[in-house]
């Protein structure tokens, strides 16, 4: 232990770096469920008489939200 902070070598390193991932990917996943509930009810509808197959105007035939 004779660099400071970041001289953490072995088995401690290896569980401080699994400890930390596992938290990082828990707190992503949290997230992820909180955007599923929100958007899951956000329905979208879209005009399909004026959209054409390959075109940059598609973007305005489209409604976000209950009608």
């Amino acid at each position: 232990m004779n660099g400071g902070y970041f001289s953490l070598n072995g088995l401690v390193g290896f569980f401080i770096a699994v400890v930390l991932l596992l938290s990082i990917v828990v707190i992503f996943a949290f997230c992820a469920v909180g955007v599923q509930k929100q958007e899951a009810t956000n329905y979208y509808t879209i005009d399909g008489s004026k959209a054409m197959m390959i075109d940059a105007d598609n973007k305005n035939y489209y409604k976000v939200g209950k009608e």
